[in-house]
């Protein structure tokens, strides 16, 4: 879909939307006060400029606080504004790599960016997890060049965090043998998404019908036809069975939203419900109604969009309590869906 900037956690679900579908990262909730004075005696854990970077080598895990410390950067991911302290590591990897950047544990609503050593920005995360901590997935870093990693916080927030750096671990996910494939072409860059692109597209039509108990799907990231980033979102009906329920149970090889849109009419549905769902950790969502309504689904990825043209994997497990499926426990449906 076109332009789709998602909140890493949407609140709300009454909002309404128009036809012609923007949705924007909505206000998070505010912080009093202001970003602390700068007091040059503060033990410091990292530096405060680029310019007294503290250097580490990986994998690295440390914690620190931002307190005390100049608000010296900002970059929009997709929030800009902030007027939050922040504080500069640097790293110069020996070999190329794929790494973690992880704040899960902190204790205030964080960012991180990093810069490559011309200070260009080469990744950026807000809010990864659901108390607004951050996290970076499958940054490469080339050997040789140094880089600069920036803990920062949202708005004027700052506080202690907690920064682990690891090498990166991928997702993979094997579509079942008979499962229901979505069939959108290929990502490519310049692409025009004239498939499955529901509300965007104007025309309720334009949603894909779900029918087997197994779907897999592709979702991700591309330079639109007008050269701007741009995310995929699928839009899916489903219909609700005998027994007034469906229940989906899903995986994606990256972090990805699933969502319940409503009323089923384009011109006035908001998000009803929402659900995140990867990497390789599976989520559900239930779906309530009279037999026979239908239902709309969105899945779209959760991050934005890092720089270059990007396809995953999803796959969806569907119970209406009349189709037959197999066991879908947490445990059950790793195995069916996990490579070895």
């Amino acid at each position: 879909m076109r332009s789709l900037f998602i909140l890493a956690i949407l609140l709300a679900a009454t909002s309404v939307m128009a036809v012609d579908i923007d949705i924007t990262a909505p206000a998070k909730p505010g912080h009093s006060g202001s970003a602390p004075v700068v007091d040059p005696a503060v033990q410091r854990q990292g530096g405060d400029t680029i310019a007294d970077a503290v250097p580490i080598s990986l994998p690295y895990e440390i914690t620190g606080s931002t307190t005390g410390y100049a608000d010296d950067y900002d970059e929009v991911c997709p929030y800009d504004g902030s007027t939050a302290p922040d504080v500069v590591y640097t790293v110069t990897p020996g070999g190329d790599m794929a790494v973690t950047i992880d704040l899960f544990g902190s204790a205030y609503d964080t960012k991180v960016y990093v810069y490559d050593g011309d200070l260009n920005l080469v990744g950026c995360n807000d809010d990864y997890y659901s108390d607004y901590t951050s996290r970076l997935e499958n940054l490469f870093l080339t050997a040789g060049i140094q880089y600069y990693i920036v803990i920062d916080g949202y708005g004027d927030s700052f506080g202690d965090y907690v920064l682990t750096i690891m090498d990166y671990t991928q997702c993979i996910l094997e579509c079942p043998a008979g499962a229901e494939l979505e069939g959108e072409p290929p990502l490519v860059d310049g692409y025009v998404d004239e498939y499955n692109q529901g509300c965007q597209g104007g025309n309720e039509d334009d949603f894909q019908l779900i029918e087997s108990p197994l779907f897999c799907g592709r979702t991700g990231y591309y330079l639109g036809d007008g050269g701007g980033a741009t995310r995929d979102g699928d839009y899916f009906v489903l219909t609700i069975g005998a027994q007034g329920f469906i229940e989906i149970m899903g995986d994606a090889e990256e972090q990805t939203f699933l969502m319940e849109f409503g009323p089923t009419n384009c011109d006035a549905m908001g998000v009803i419900q929402h659900v995140s769902i990867g990497p390789c950790d599976e989520e559900s969502m239930t779906f309530v109604g009279e037999p026979g309504s239908i239902v709309w689904l969105f899945v779209v990825p959760q991050t934005f969009w890092n720089g270059e043209t990007y396809e995953y994997d999803y796959i969806l497990s569907i119970d209406d309590g009349v189709t037959a499926v197999e066991n879908r426990s947490l445990t059950g449906i790793k195995s069916l869906f996990h490579s070895n």
